[in-house]
């Protein structure tokens, strides 16, 4: 889509329907009335067709027909002509952004708007990495953020410029130990086995090329030079902005699931009663998959990350874009400041206080807070404590000591969420054939968004493709040792 076409696209923000309005219209085709049934199939392929001539397709590439390995799945892509998506966050847009793409009719619904402050996406900033040395998921995920990357810089071509913005920025990302870890050592190991460009440097060469970094026990540096951030909030908005553009309707509100009538599900309803119905609906809606579907009740946490932003020193760019990468040192990661919006110098994690000198009383520990998981992402608070942003100053002491006293410029807060599988969840919600719960990002799943998005489409439309992925992001069986609390 040529950039001339879309120079009112920002504007799309401005047109939910809201809450009370009567939506049951939507049953019936928008003003750009989605394709017949029968030249769907025919669009979705050249659609798919578009991705691997650009060299952009998934990890594993959906063709508009079934193919040996590819499985059709229950619904096929005739009989989901409008889809309805709970959540506009990062999953959900890119999901709506892709059915849009093949002509899919689509309502996207958000009880808060997409990339409010209450949402998974909602914080300001994202880092866009493929080093996933420490994860069981690594070989899969590899890949897949590989892909992303790729994307990610395609939507910044693209979209930036209409935008009047910026939304990624390769800063590179740098992993920094004292000794080779395992995590280094499989890290390297799986950008080999997928021709990952990247660096293996010593301590000195480390300490070289980043002054600034103070690194004196560090032994082993790797970097991967194309990783980058994407601005989360702005990109969020986009997406959604952009699915509204190409045809999406956004409705804001909450809704529930509508009854299981004979294996499917009928409509999601609103707390005004309005009833939405497509053929088939996408519950992308981050740790509030655990207070819509009972099951996912002992199946997922929901922990608070926090990150905090810092002033840099006026007139000193070292500590900008493009100066200086993301980082990651054990238990913090974090990146310079962008100058698209100047957030700050961000910081995700801290260093605990030191141990109390021997003879030395130790202190009493303070009451135990609540537990994360319990906490409801409508009602809990996002407020940063003071014991976070002193471990955060612990941690710039240590590594960026000229940043020991920098001005703390804002904070963010968002519940992530973990499966007890660590992987992904894309599967139908349970006894039903038109239904899908996609979720449980394990706190990287913004990163994906490009990818995974087209995934759901894909798997929404009928397409199951590679049997390993379905099972791989299959609804887990198995629940944690303890039930919640």
């Amino acid at each position: 889509m040529d950039a001339s076409d879309t120079p009112d696209v920002p504007e799309c923000l401005t047109t939910p329907h809201p809450a009370g309005e009567d939506t049951r219209h939507l049953d019936v085709p928008p003003t750009d009335a989605a394709l017949p049934r029968r030249d769907f199939l025919r669009i979705a392929g050249a659609s798919a067709g578009a991705l691997l001539a650009t060299g952009c397709a998934p990890p594993v590439a959906f063709p508009a027909a079934p193919a040996k390995g590819v499985e059709r799945g229950r619904g096929t892509a005739e009989s989901s002509t409008h889809v309805v998506i709970v959540g506009a966050g990062a999953w959900g847009g890119w999901t709506a952004y892709h059915l849009r793409t093949r002509g899919v009719k689509v309502t996207l619904i958000d009880q808060y708007g997409p990339g409010n402050s209450r949402s998974t996406s909602g914080d300001e900033t994202r880092g866009i990495r493929s080093s996933y040395g420490d994860r069981a998921t690594g070989e899969l995920w590899t890949p897949w953020a590989r892909t992303a990357i790729g994307r990610w810089k395609l939507f910044e071509e693209e979209w930036a410029k209409p935008f009047r913005t910026s939304f990624f920025h390769e800063t590179g990302d740098v992993i920094m130990r004292a000794t080779r870890e395992p995590f280094i050592t499989k890290t390297i190991d799986l950008w080999k086995a997928n021709n990952v460009r990247h660096e293996v440097l010593t301590g000195d060469e480390a300490r070289k090329r980043w002054p600034v970094i103070k690194a004196d026990d560090i032994t082993v540096a790797i970097t991967e030079p194309d990783a980058g951030v994407v601005r989360c909030r702005a990109a969020t908005q986009a997406v959604a902005a952009i699915a509204q553009k190409l045809g999406a309707e956004l409705v804001i509100g909450r809704v529930r699931p509508g009854p299981i009538v004979n294996g499917k599900m009928d409509g999601v309803i609103l707390d005004n009663g309005t009833v939405i119905r497509g053929d088939a609906y996408v519950f992308a809606c981050g740790p509030w998959l655990r207070k819509l579907f009972p099951y996912m009740e002992n199946r997922a946490r929901i922990p608070i990350g926090h990150a905090l932003y810092f002033g840099v020193p006026q007139g000193d760019t070292r500590f900008q874009f493009p100066n200086l990468p993301s980082f990651n040192f054990p238990g913090v990661t974090g990146w310079p400041m962008l100058p698209v919006d100047s957030r700050g110098f961000r910081v995700r994690g801290a260093i605990a206080p030191p141990a109390p000198a021997a003879g030395t009383a130790t202190p009493a520990p303070a009451p135990a807070a609540a537990d994360p998981t319990l906490q409801d992402p409508d009602l809990s608070s996002r407020w940063t404590n003071q014991d976070r942003v002193d471990g955060a100053r612990r941690f710039l002491a240590a590594r960026f000591p000229i940043l020991a006293n920098a001005p703390l410029l804002e904070t963010r807060a968002c519940h992530y969420e973990s499966s007890v599988n660590q992987n992904f969840i894309v599967d139908h919600v349970p006894d039903t054939t038109n239904a899908w719960i996609a979720g449980l990002g394990q706190a990287e799943g913004f990163k994906f968004g490009p990818v995974i998005g087209d995934y759901i489409a894909q798997r929404v439309v009928g397409l199951n493709g590679d049997p390993a992925l379905k099972k791989a992001f299959a609804l887990p069986t198995e629940q944690y040792d303890r039930p919640p609390g």
